[in-house]
Parts: structure tokens; sequence; C-alpha cells
């Protein structure tokens, strides 16, 4: 029996998948479940696993954009398992084929050597002169009088390398981009085009995160197996800055503004096939520990393909540090449909004014980009201040005043 397998729909609102990488050759025996291809979708890189166990014949290359309910392989499921296994099937095959003994080549004969003259690559008397003055070898330029003789004209009109280096690798190479890397590219142009995308900024203090992470790292870590980072302190903040601020949680559609009652928050994470932005959902129900537990494991699952569509669809607001590849300040680009992202950047410590006093502290500048259809300067400066406010106080602010209690120690 032929079994024909085709693309499964990887999530709503997606047409169609490209071939990334086929995981078997054409002529293998597959079993039923095991990974046989990769594909690309606009949201993430799935595996296609095996229907059934047989031989299969691929009807797909890489690269090929398929669409969804499209048939991709065959399968023969009345097929027996090669004794032995792939292997030695594969080594019997490569044994019995015949190896043809390349012909020979004629040797080509010898083009006809051009005549060549007195005057071939020569120069005039004043076409000489002119090269002198020029600096410049007759050699390297071609002559358009008779016979290659270089003419006057030839001498005026040519122009020194002014020292361009010679004989260094001139080469290129040109890669088809994987249809999540288009569909990313189409998103962001988008966004500059169709949205009113301003940017402000602000810098924050992180000297009191930096004492509660010195002081609790190690008692938070033994009690709930994470570590305290500086995500969950930014999630938090941003959780209360919404509250604080619901037009920045908000997304247009058409002619009308949603507001969202609760916090969906997207984390952008590089992973192998370029930037993936999965969702903590619910993330104003998660304390500290839960909200480090579930970056970690959204970011695991990331950056070993295993993220799944539903995990990255959605989200009501951004957050996007380019702190951990060394930016020091970026306008982030707004992740479509919503209408700000905060953008984090590198710790540096720098002089500062506390107190009337110039002291050194450890600085991160942030950034906000917003939608301005939807959210005024007003509202956009004040949720930054709100963010701001809660990092340089956060016990205060995101603790109730009780560290213990913030984070379950």
């Amino acid at each position: 029996m032929i079994l024909e397998m085709k693309v499964p729909s990887p999530g709503e609102s997606i047409t169609e998948v490209e071939i990334a990488e086929w995981l078997v050759k054409d002529g293998d025996y597959v079993e039923k479940d095991q990974a046989i291809a990769e594909v690309d979708s606009d949201k993430a890189t799935l595996e296609l696993p095996a229907e059934d166990s047989g031989i299969i014949t691929l009807k797909a290359e890489v690269g090929d954009a398929v669409a969804v309910g499209e048939v991709v392989c065959l399968i023969d499921t009345s097929a027996k398992k090669p004794a032995g296994g792939d292997k030695e099937a594969s080594a019997k095959a490569e044994k019995e084929e015949v190896k043809e003994e390349p012909k020979k080549a004629e040797k080509p004969a010898e083009p006809a050597k051009a005549k060549e003259t007195y005057a071939s690559g020569t120069a005039s008397p004043a076409a000489k002169k002119i090269l002198e003055e020029k600096n410049m070898d007759a050699s390297s330029i071609k002559g358009t009088g008779r016979d290659g003789r270089i003419t006057k004209d030839d001498a005026v009109n040519a122009v020194p390398s002014m020292g361009t280096p010679k004989g260094g690798k001139r080469g290129e190479t040109r890669t088809k981009l994987s249809m999540l890397r288009r569909k990313v590219a189409e998103r962001l142009v988008m966004v500059k085009n169709e949205t009113a995308m301003l940017t402000t900024f602000n810098e924050v203090d992180m000297s009191p995160i930096f004492e509660l992470r010195n002081q609790y790292k190690d008692q938070f870590k033994d009690k709930h197996g994470v570590g305290l980072g500086f995500m969950s302190f930014f999630t938090k903040a941003v959780i209360r800055a919404l509250e604080m601020y619901p037009s920045v949680n908000s997304m247009i559609d058409g002619k009308e503004m949603i507001s969202f009652d609760f916090c969906d928050i997207s984390i952008a994470v590089s992973g192998p096939k370029g930037l993936m932005v999965p969702v903590i959902r619910n993330a104003e129900n998660l304390s500290f520990r839960g909200v480090e537990a579930e970056v970690k494991r959204l970011a695991l699952r990331a950056r070993e393909g295993e993220i799944t569509v539903d995990e990255m669809t959605g989200g009501t607001f951004t957050i996007t540090n380019g702190g951990v590849f060394g930016s020091m300040l970026s306008t982030p680009i707004i992740n479509p449909p919503q209408s700000a992202i905060l953008g984090m950047h590198n710790i540096v410590e720098r002089p500062i004014a506390k107190d009337g006093k110039v002291v050194i502290a450890p600085i991160m500048y942030v950034a906000l980009s917003y939608d301005h259809r939807i959210i005024d300067g007003k509202e956009s400066v004040g949720f930054l201040v709100a963010v701001k406010e809660a990092l340089e106080s956060p016990v205060e602010l995101l603790m109730d005043n009780d560290v213990n209690k913030g984070l379950e120690l």
C-alpha cells in the first residue's frame, strides 16, 4: 500500500511551509513516527514525523515551498525492512554500482596565437610622456590604435589605480532566505511603513537590583532551582506599568482599539533559525520564581528548535534584551500587531549625580518604541518612567516591602 504523506497544518493562518531539510534519503526505510524532515513556517521550525513504516519516496526538494495539504512524500507500507538495517542495504547498493572508466578527453587544439606586431602594447612618444607623468605602466592599458598601439587619447583617459590592492579574494555566496527570515523581514518593513513608530529613552540605576541579587541569588536558586536574573525584575516592572497605562497594552484592529485585561509578555530569544518570540501567558499571575522558570523553559525550547507555533502566537507586549550581545542603545521595532516594545541594553558603570555627589553606578539605558496612533507621548513617557521607578525601588514597588515574601524564600 502506498501512503501519501501530506503537509499538516502547523497553526492557524499558516497556508504553506518550506522544506528546510530532509532527514532521510530517497529510498530509505523509515519507522513510524520517525522524524523525516524539518519544515519552516513563517513562525517556527517543525519536525515532520513519518505516519507509517516503509520505503520512502521524496516528492519535494529542500527549499521548496509546499502548501498545507500537499503531498511531500510517499511511503510504501508493504515494503519489508531490509535485513541488517539501512546501512547494510546502502553498502550493498554501492557495491553493485558499476563505475564506468572515464574517457580520456581529447587534447583540444591550441588556439592560434594572435599575430603580434612591433606596435602591440607600445605607446606613442606623446602617450609615453603622459603615462610617465601619471606614474603608470603602459602594460596596464589597452591601446585603441592600430595593432593595439597606445595613443595619446588612451594615455589621457587612463585612470591610475590609486594603489588598489590586487590578488585578494573576490568571491560571493548566495543563500536563499528561510521562510521564517523572509516573514520576519516582511513584518519589520510593514511595521515601519504602517505604524507611527516613535521611541523614547531613559536610564536606570541598577544598583538596588544588583544588591538584591548579590544578597539573595544563592538562596533563591537553592529554594527554586532557577537563577534570579534581570528578566523577572523587568517583567514585573512592565506588568505594573501596563496596569497603570492600559493603552500600552492595546492594539489596533481596523478602526477599533483592543485593550487587554491580561499581560501576555513576549520575550525575544535568539534561536538557531533566527529571532524567536515565545510568550509568557498571564504573566501578571506569576511570581519572580514563576517568571524565571518560564523564561528559562521557553528560551531552552527556542534554542533547541522545539518551540511550537502556539507558544509564539499572541502576546500583548514584548521585551527584548540586546544587552546580552553588548548593545548600548537601540530603537527596537514593534512586534506586530502589538503597539509597544521595551528594549533592554548592556549595564555599564557610569558617573551619575546622586544626593548632590558624583558617584559611579551600574547604568542601563532602556528604550520604549510605541505606535503613536494609539499611545500618546505622555503615556509612553509615563510608562517608561514607571518602569524606571519600579526597577530603582524593587523592594517597595515590586515586593510590597517584603523581600522574603516577594522572592518566596
